[in-house]
């Protein structure tokens, strides 16, 4: 028998959520677990959250196609000495970032699902996010560019990354704060926060999937819901670039505070029937 999903409106709902959240350092995951609260996604929500999930993903390897074209050619071929290629650095980083993450994705994922059925430790995470953003607004003058990005860096970022499992700890956020505290120029962290998250979500995504025995007999929902994520997350991309450039990325912490609020209101006074 299929699994019970979510109505075709709420599928539009959180796809909305998801696409315009991914990206920006504001916490999908937080938001989908407050909103949760509110709209029927199903009995089992897992499926649903992988569609969303790979909505936004799509986006994501358009909008850097041009680094991954350049990691794919310069591991190959370039007129530079091998560790020289800019490519095949951020292939260096992208792996020291991603063995960390997946220590600690994969050695505490009982802890991290259980969080999100917890709206307390929800608007706690969400509260953490927002001291992280509006911390970065003392760290604009990072100068450090990809070539002079060091190892340990990228380890540092990693960590981040894992640790931004826990729902409404933001993943851009972390990660894009992190880099900026250990000296790297804002356009570059913002780069690498997303480079890095590639390996990350592919193989939660991997893992996840192997939870999903079941289709539902509705798709629609599901559809309405991928098409929302990926148009709005790739809109959100472009917004969070411009951000990011302009200084503004503290700015989100404010709106960060809110959704801490909110998760603590209805950890308080439950939602409404």
């Amino acid at each position: 028998m299929a699994s019970d999903g979510p109505s075709l409106l709420g599928g539009i709902l959180l796809g909305a959520i998801q696409g315009l959240t991914e990206f920006l350092p504001v916490s999908s995951s937080g938001h989908l677990v407050l909103a949760q609260a509110f709209i029927h996604v199903g009995q089992d929500n897992v499926l649903f959250d992988l569609v969303l999930h790979l909505g936004t993903l799509f986006p994501a390897f358009f909008f850097f196609r041009k680094d991954i074209a350049m990691v794919l050619k310069d591991l190959v071929t370039g007129d530079l000495p091998y560790w020289q290629r800019p490519g095949v650095r951020l292939s260096l980083l992208v792996i020291a970032a991603t063995i960390p993450t997946g220590i600690i994705g994969l050695g505490f994922k009982k802890q991290f699902d259980a969080m999100f059925d917890d709206q307390l430790v929800n608007g706690i995470c969400f509260a953490i996010t927002a001291i992280m953003l509006q911390l970065t607004r003392r760290m604009q003058t990072g100068t450090q560019t990809l070539m002079e990005v060091p190892v340990s860096t990228a380890v540092w970022v990693g960590l981040a990354q894992g640790i931004s499992i826990a729902p409404a700890i933001s993943r851009s956020g972390a990660t894009i704060a992190t880099a900026m505290f250990l000296g790297v120029e804002k356009e570059t962290a913002f780069r690498l926060s997303f480079l890095m998250s590639f390996p990350a979500i592919l193989g939660a995504f991997l893992l996840e999937a192997r939870k999903v025995h079941e289709v539902p007999s509705d798709l629609a929902p599901y559809i309405a819901g991928a098409l929302t994520s990926l148009v709005l997350g790739y809109a959100s991309l472009v917004a969070l670039q411009w951000l990011v450039r302009k200084g503004r990325f503290a700015d989100f912490g404010w709106y960060v505070w809110l959704m801490a609020a909110a998760s603590i209101g209805v950890w308080w006074f439950g939602a409404p029937a």
